[in-house]
């Protein structure tokens, strides 16, 4: 049997059943070209006879010629009728598309329960659908919705009605785990089964209620599954449908199975990223492969022993699915994150320097009073900056104003005022804003805009606020993490006070100054924002 996996993608269509997850057909466009990059063979961009959106999104997509095979969803004909007169049947027909996925009944209880119908009537109603399609020109997909679990209960339905797709001449017939509650031994063994009954090829399409729609196909593919339908960063409806990002490294790097390229693999992790972001879903930052933290290491020991060689603790090298390495310090760190944090930084630092132990002793300090740079790592290179000197001051504080009234039109407006000392020159700004953070940001920005017309191009794309003694009520700590994004890059730093404005201005400080004397992540943009500002001083 080959070693061939077909990947069948339905980000576009099952994912954005998932709580949270909304798409626009632009959205959609955009998408399917990052899953058309990535070398995925089926794109299931949705349903064009359920809504204005799909339909758009099908008329679009014709146009941009896409490698991979457009696929348009939808359900067997409705009980009592003929699939010529079915109007979603047709409307897949009318969007253009080659390829058609049909979910239809294979366990008898949803027929009699969900249809209402007979089973003898459902068994019709798919190979009345999948004939019609066929005699169309098409390549079907059945999808078996309910498969796994009307086989468990009445297994004879549930290949009748397989059998009944195959006998119209379907190109796969797609095992679903619709409710995901089979567990891998059931899936392999019903899958075994199943392949020396019927001689079309299977797909599988496991959700992951249980935490095992990985593990789950896995199993279906070693029995002999060979297209897998799944969504990137396992979005979909309850728990999500299983999640390709995980999925697709471990049957290509641990099980040698043939998925996509090795150079489209490589670009997994920014295909991960891009979908979180159109779709404005947060991903996990212990995600496998993809995440951020999917190659960070913190413990003192972990890093001395990686920097000797990364297999002591990566199962993979991060480069083969797009990702990198990153080195976290905290309290938990030893001399070796620092060593190898300075190095990135070309930071002139060595194990034998009290230079050493004074950056670690100021970072837990720091962290006990409140301070994280794990998710910080802007704040820590200005840090470690400042210790060792590699830094100059672009501007300092001499004060700062925060007025907040509310009008009788019942309108909150803040205004902030800020002082400071710039190039030896003093400078008073004032800006609104619709918040007191966002009016102090402004008005730091207008101050130094003169000085630093770049700053024009950096804007703050996330603002978090962490209560840490949350038992002291109004008057608790607080600690702000700020993300930052310009120039092709996105950096955090991080702020911590009794007084949250204090927290955020820290936090902001930090990021300008990042901007115009750090250095940005060499992993996010391929040139240097900094040195193209001349400002860093070396």
């Amino acid at each position: 049997m080959s070693n061939q996996i077909f990947v069948f993608d339905t980000t576009l269509r099952d994912g954005t059943q998932g709580e949270g997850v909304s798409l626009t057909a632009e959205d959609k466009i955009k998408i399917a070209c990052k899953l058309d990059a990535l070398g995925v063979h089926y794109i299931e961009g949705g349903n064009p006879g359920s809504n204005n959106k799909d339909i758009e999104f099908f008329e679009r997509v014709r146009h941009l010629k896409l490698q991979a095979k457009i696929t348009a969803f939808g359900s067997t004909r409705r009980k009592g009728t003929v699939a010529e007169h079915d109007v979603n049947l047709n409307r897949i027909i009318e969007s253009g598309v080659s390829t058609a996925a049909l979910v239809g009944k294979s366990w008898d209880y949803q027929v009699t329960t969900a249809l209402q119908t007979t089973l003898e009537e459902n068994l019709a109603m798919i190979y009345d659908s999948f004939r019609y399609l066929k005699h169309k020109g098409m390549e079907t997909i059945y999808d078996a919705e309910h498969f796994f679990d009307g086989f468990k209960r009445n297994p004879e339905y549930a290949i009748a009605a397989i059998r009944k797709a195959e006998e119209a001449g379907v190109n796969w017939i797609v095992l679903c785990d619709t409710n995901g509650g089979s567990l891998p031994g059931e899936i392999a063994e019903i899958v075994a089964h199943v392949r020396t009954l019927v001689h079309t090829p299977l797909g599988l399409h496991p959700h992951n209620d249980c935490d095992l729609a990985v593990a789950n196909t896995m199993a279906a593919v070693q029995a002999g599954v060979r297209q897998i339908q799944g969504t990137i960063n396992g979005y979909g409806e309850r728990c999500g449908n299983v999640n390709l990002c995980s999925l697709v490294p471990n049957l290509q790097l641990k099980l040698g199975y043939e998925c996509i390229s090795n150079e489209q693999l490589a670009l997994l992790t920014g295909t991960a990223r891009f979908v979180s972001e159109i779709a404005n879903v947060h991903m996990p930052v212990n995600q496998p492969y993809v995440g951020t933290a999917a190659f960070a290491h913190k413990g003192g020991i972990h890093v001395s022993a990686i920097m000797k060689d990364p297999k002591t603790y990566e199962h993979i090298a991060p480069e083969l699915v797009g990702n990198k390495q990153r080195i976290l310090v905290s309290e938990l760190s030893g001399q070796s994150n620092i060593i190898v944090k300075a190095q990135e930084m070309n930071l002139n630092i060595n194990l034998e320097s009290n230079e050493t132990r004074m950056i670690m002793n100021k970072i837990k300090d720091l962290e006990h009073q409140g301070y994280q740079f794990e998710g910080a790592d802007a704040s820590l290179e200005l840090l470690l900056r400042e210790i060792s000197g590699d830094i100059e001051d672009i501007f300092t504080l001499e004060s700062f104003k925060i007025f907040v009234e509310k009008t009788s039109s019942n309108c909150v407006v803040s205004e902030a005022i800020v002082k400071l000392k710039v190039q030896g020159q003093t400078i008073y700004m004032a800006a609104e804003g619709n918040g007191p953070v966002n009016a102090l940001d402004s008005a730091l920005r207008n101050a130094l805009l003169q000085f630093y017309p770049q700053i024009e191009q950096m804007h703050l794309s996330d603002y978090k606020v962490r209560v840490l003694d949350e038992k002291d009520a109004t008057a608790a700590k607080v600690r702000v993490l700020v993300e930052s994004s310009g120039f092709g890059s996105t950096w955090s730093t991080v702020g911590v006070s009794e007084n949250v404005i204090e927290a955020s201005w820290n936090a902001l400080v930090d990021s300008i100054r990042y901007a115009l004397i750090g250095r940005t992540p060499a992993s996010d943009i391929n040139s240097n924002p900094i040195q193209h500002m001349g400002l860093v001083n070396h």
